[in-house]
């Protein structure tokens, strides 16, 4: 199977070396959601994730380390950097990450629909994945406060700067379970943009 493009993530040409390990990558977390879908996630095994996607075990454990993180890792992280590297000078960070993390999640519903909703269902049904999605918007958080941290001429481990992004990422992880406990009944980008209003001026009374 052609993996699909999303505009958005194709953000900068890749090397062959890149556009190769792109595609394994693809290709172990697609056999890993066809056999969770299958056999349900405790039940499905490295070994079966990678004679589903026709690479060896080690390959697998050398790209994801643990099941969890086959499940939980996309490509957006690189591209979520540069947009919000590319917006625009002296614009408000609140203002910038809402524009950048809103379109990174309409492009990956867009795109990767099937995968989004299986990842929420196992948010709510796994602890295990539940714990490494903690940890995984933890190093998001990172990644945001550097480049805030760029972009206000602070220092990388500024106080604030720390807070805020945690803040922003910490509403984003309630969205997603809210979305998820809710049978993902909801749009989630109007959660989202909820999300970003109450981060903003607080809940309404």
């Amino acid at each position: 199977m052609a993996a699909r493009t999303s505009p958005f993530a194709a953000h900068q040409p890749l090397g062959l070396r890149e556009r190769k390990k792109l595609k394994t990558r693809i290709a172990i977390r697609r056999a890993t959601y066809r056999l969770i879908a299958e056999r349900g996630y405790e039940a499905t095994t490295i070994e079966q994730i990678a004679q589903a996607a026709e690479v060896s075990p080690s390959t697998v454990v050398r790209y994801f380390p643990a099941k969890e993180d086959i499940v939980l890792t996309d490509e957006y992280d690189p591209v979520i950097e540069a947009a919000l590297r590319a917006r625009p000078a002296g614009e408000e960070p609140l203002r910038s990450l809402r524009a950048v993390i809103t379109r990174a999640a309409a492009d990956l519903l867009e795109h990767e629909p099937d995968e989004v909703r299986q990842r929420a269902r196992l948010l709510v049904e796994v602890p295990a994945v539940r714990a490494r999605m903690t940890e995984t918007m933890a190093e998001t958080s990172q990644l945001l406060s550097r480049v805030l941290a760029d972009r206000t001429g602070r220092a990388a481990d500024d106080l604030e700067v720390r807070v805020f992004t945690a803040a922003v990422m910490g509403a984003l992880r309630e969205v997603l379970l809210h979305w998820a406990e809710r049978d993902q009944r909801d749009d989630p980008i109007a959660l989202i943009d909820r999300a970003f209003d109450t981060l903003s001026g607080g809940p309404s009374l």
